[in-house]
């Protein structure tokens, strides 16, 4: 009689391997071979001298020989002190380069907080983001 009240067991988790994941992938999702991840590639895009600046970013460019554009940010803690800021900015910045990514140029990109950020909402970021992207000068 106590076995009828015993909870059910819950089923078994579901392990999907790396190569699962990949084949699942869609055009949008951010791979690693979308960003950048050494100094020297960061160095590189800063030593090309190119920029397109907005009010709180600079957007700092460099043509590559990839088949499509990565990008990489620099976000200082003396313009936004808190790891909370800076990580959304951050956030702000993947997303809206996820879903630029198939229109813009093959490009390095780094993505540069130039101003504080206080005053300005989550939309006017995103705004400023899609507007440096689209100021990028193509082909």
């Amino acid at each position: 009689m106590a076995a009828l009240f015993w909870p059910l067991v819950a089923p078994r988790a579901v392990i999907v391997s790396p190569s699962d994941r990949l084949a699942e992938t869609t055009g949008f999702d951010l791979l690693p071979a979308y960003r950048l991840h050494t100094g020297e590639e960061f160095s590189a895009v800063f030593a090309h001298r190119r920029v397109v600046r907005g009010q709180v970013f600079n957007l700092h460019y460099r043509p590559n020989a990839l088949c499509s554009a990565r990008i990489g940010f620099v976000v200082a803690k003396k313009l936004a002190r808190r790891a909370v800021q800076r990580n959304l900015i951050k956030r702000i910045g993947r997303e809206v380069f996820r879903l630029e990514r198939a229109s813009l140029p093959c490009c390095d990109l780094v993505l540069r907080l130039s101003a504080s950020p206080k005053a300005v909402s989550r939309e006017n970021l995103r705004a400023e983001v899609q507007m440096l992207f689209k100021r990028l000068p193509r082909g």
